[in-house]
């Protein structure tokens, strides 16, 4: 990972933890990708993809997260969830961040 994205993650996951929620994992791995972070908020667990644009002449923070990159996400977080024995209401968030560090949330940004 580049060093923006990385500070991307950490700016995301301060606002994410200033908000209520706590870190189960960061960038876990499968075959079909990778989710950026994983939090539990209240009740929920919650797959999280981090987007930073700099540049605002390039598509958005939110456009980028593609029909391709979504589905790679669900199937991401079908493999992490086999791994669990519970059964845990999930959603599907994120958190885009532009050149500014202005943080955006987005919570049920996409469902599975």
């Amino acid at each position: 990972m580049n060093p923006d994205g990385a500070a991307a993650e950490d700016l995301a996951l301060s606002h994410l933890v200033a908000h209520g929620c706590r870190l189960v994992s960061r960038n876990f791995r499968s075959r079909f990708g990778e989710i950026d972070l994983i939090v539990s908020h209240g009740p929920a667990l919650v797959f999280v993809e981090v987007r930073k644009r700099s540049r605002r002449d390039y598509s958005s923070a939110a456009d980028s997260i593609t029909a391709a990159k979504r589905q790679r996400i669900v199937a991401t977080a079908q493999i992490y969830l086999a791994r669990r024995r519970d059964d845990v209401p999930c959603r599907f968030d994120a958190v885009l961040v532009d050149g500014t560090g202005r943080i955006e949330w987005v919570r049920d940004a996409f469902g599975a």
